[in-house]
């Protein structure tokens, strides 16, 4: 009997994409970015996730701003919480800035990222933390064994 549910719709683990879950406290600022970065470098080859453990009510302005001058348009995203069915489904989560209040489950990998929070900083500081996300999307992906984008 198949164990994983891929195995069960004639898929291997080894041809499933890679799931990967971004978190932070109001999913509008970093994980919002590290998310678009992900899509954007890794394309069809992984799976894109975030999500927060108190969502804002929009995206930072001012990260779609700095996103928008790298060519990533964040504009139509909404915050939302996090589930622990996305959470499930995630092979990689990655926290960013939230926690206690992250969720844990046996058997994923986890990544810590101390990045800064772009709330309330200047145009030039969420740039700098934009491209630090990029840096850290990059060796994820390339971690993952994706070679698109990097």
């Amino acid at each position: 009997m198949p164990k994983h549910k891929d195995e069960q719709q004639g898929r291997s683990d080894k041809a499933r994409k890679p799931a990967v879950l971004f978190l932070c406290v109001q999913n509008a600022g970093r994980s919002q970015m590290a998310a678009a970065w992900l899509k954007h470098l890794g394309g069809d080859a992984v799976e894109v996730y975030s999500g927060g453990s108190e969502p804002a009510s929009e995206v930072n302005p001012t990260a779609v701003q700095v996103m928008a001058e790298a060519g990533i348009d964040l504009s139509a995203q909404i915050p939302k919480a996090w589930t622990d069915d996305v959470v499930k489904r995630a092979d990689v989560v990655i926290t960013m800035g939230c926690g206690d209040v992250c969720p844990v489950y046996s058997a994923k990998r986890y990544e810590d990222w101390p990045v800064a929070d772009p709330k309330d900083q200047s145009t030039e500081t969420v740039r700098s933390i934009r491209d630090e996300i990029e840096g850290r999307v990059r060796r994820l992906l390339a971690g993952l064994g994706s070679t698109a984008g990097v």
